[in-house]
């Protein structure tokens, strides 16, 4: 992988894998330059580019304003595109703003790229929830899309604009359906963006798990392997395929992934009935295939689940102003101010 004085576009970059990315990409050499709105409810943490913030350029817009920053567009040679709102509970509740993030947006910002910059390699954050209720496991990508909510509908919408622009030649995209990502800089403030962001806000406030269930299998992938990913998607010079699902070592029951990191942080588990409203969007049990992806770009998941809640805990435990308010409790809700738009600012490096 060669990114030395590439020029990257990187929106969403100041979201949890977005801006783990930003920060290995500035380590490789690349000419940054990170997209994202900052808009509530979406995870943007100015403090997550704390490594690298002299290192890259940061414009503040929403990709739907891409117009805006079409100049920078048209200079790019590959772009990441990890923008959106990613909560499952939130979309059923507020199904126009999941539409007007991770669909309306995302189209407005294709128009303006393919313009622009015709061609680019374009590398897409997509969602294993496109899948919904698995019919079998491991999950390939030939498995049927039916999503349970408005997310995974939306998401894929997005993801298939991605892929129809590259079918017609404008665009050179590939999506990445990922699992559960989990590891440092996760947005633990945000409330309803997954078990696993759940399990370790609890696990950082000294409070003990709560498990809905328990016999589900999940397969979590710690946010450097899912970053190896990207890059690889990126500068691969040749393609076998478009689609590629994103999933950690092993499946394992979502009471086991309770019990490690409630050793970890030494507490318990406490066993709660599954609320109506988690149930409708539940989709059982997960397990990635994550075969193409290795055979065709090389990739596989190097990071244990025991070695990253250690590593996990070990970084917010250091970090953990800037990430959880033991004073401000966390609750599923309509993020405050989510409906306001920010206006573009340019931020140079």
């Amino acid at each position: 992988m060669n990114y030395q004085q590439k020029r990257v576009i990187l929106t969403g970059g100041l979201g949890f894998i977005g801006s783990n990315l930003a920060i290995r990409l500035v380590q490789l050499g690349a000419r940054v330059t990170v997209v994202d709105s900052s808009r509530p409810g979406c995870g943007a943490n100015p403090h997550n580019l704390a490594p690298i913030a002299s290192n890259v350029r940061l414009i503040q817009a929403d990709i739907g304003e891409a117009q805006e920053f079409r100049q920078e567009l048209a200079d790019c040679q590959v772009v990441f595109n990890l923008a959106g709102e990613v909560s499952h509970v939130h979309s059923m509740a507020f199904p126009e703003r999941d539409l007007a993030i991770n669909t309306a947006a995302q189209l407005r910002f294709l128009e303006v790229l393919r313009r622009e910059r015709p061609g680019v390699r374009i590398v897409y954050a997509g969602t294993r929830q496109v899948y919904g209720i698995p019919r079998y496991l491991p999950v390939d990508e030939q498995h049927p899309v039916q999503p349970v909510d408005f997310n995974g509908v939306h998401k894929h919408a997005a993801a298939t604009y991605h892929l129809m622009l590259t079918r017609l030649g404008q665009l050179d995209a590939v999506v990445l359906l990922l699992t559960n990502v989990y590891g440092p800089r996760m947005a633990l403030r945000i409330p309803c963006q997954g078990v696993l962001s759940t399990f370790f806000r609890r696990a950082l406030l000294k409070q003990d798990l709560e498990v809905y269930g328990g016999e589900q299998l999940r397969d979590p992938v710690y946010v450097d392997d899912a970053v190896e990913a990207f890059l690889l998607a990126g500068a691969a010079d040749h393609l076998p395929s478009r689609t590629y699902n994103v999933g950690g070592p092993e499946g394992i029951p979502l009471r086991e992934i309770a019990k490690v990191i409630a050793e970890a942080a030494g507490l318990r588990i406490v066993k709660r009935p599954f609320p109506s409203e988690r149930k409708q969007i539940d989709i059982g049990s997960y397990v990635t295939d994550s075969r193409r992806l290795c055979r065709e770009l090389g990739w596989s998941a190097q990071v244990p689940f025991a070695t990253g809640v250690r590593r996990t805990l070990e970084w917010f435990r250091a970090e953990i102003r800037h990430y959880l308010d033991p004073a401000r409790p966390t609750v599923c809700g309509m993020p405050e101010h989510a409906g306001k738009r920010r206006r573009l600012a340019l931020i140079p490096a």
